[in-house]
């Protein structure tokens, strides 16, 4: 008797694991402390996770929302991001500062004005950019 193993080989669609609710309430929570360090304001916090100031404001006092595919995708950047300034920068104050701090890589412009062009693209740019830096790919 032959046993035939089968062995599936049609290519799959990448499909990462998506980010539970409760992860993303604990990612916004980081988020909240990452962005005071960064110098931030409220203002600038909503535009980065494109959220009305008043909706920010509310959730930043404990009351916070459901968390949309867009916001999670949002959160996950600004954590990469932290994640790579960690590595990159052994002193944490140095990273911190660098997201204000005019960048060649930018026109000159620094990392944070790059962000607040509010497109969830100019979080991924700033975020590749760093991941490249560090030697990630």
């Amino acid at each position: 008797m032959t046993l035939v193993t089968l062995v599936d080989t049609e290519p799959k669609a990448f499909a990462p694991e998506p980010i539970s609710d409760a992860e993303a309430v604990a990612m916004f929570r980081a988020a909240v402390n990452l962005l005071k360090l960064w110098g931030v304001t409220d203002d600038e916090a909503a535009v980065l996770l494109d959220q009305p100031v008043r909706t920010y404001r509310r959730w930043k006092a404990g009351d916070i929302g459901r968390i949309n595919r867009d916001g999670k995708a949002r959160l996950s950047n600004l954590m990469g991001i932290h994640k790579a300034l960690r590595l990159i920068f052994q002193e944490p104050q140095r990273g911190y500062a660098w997201i204000q701090a005019p960048n060649a890589a930018f026109g000159g412009r620094s990392a944070l004005q790059v962000m607040l062009g509010g497109e969830l693209t100019d979080l991924m740019r700033v975020r590749r950019y760093l991941d490249a830096e560090r030697g990630a790919w």
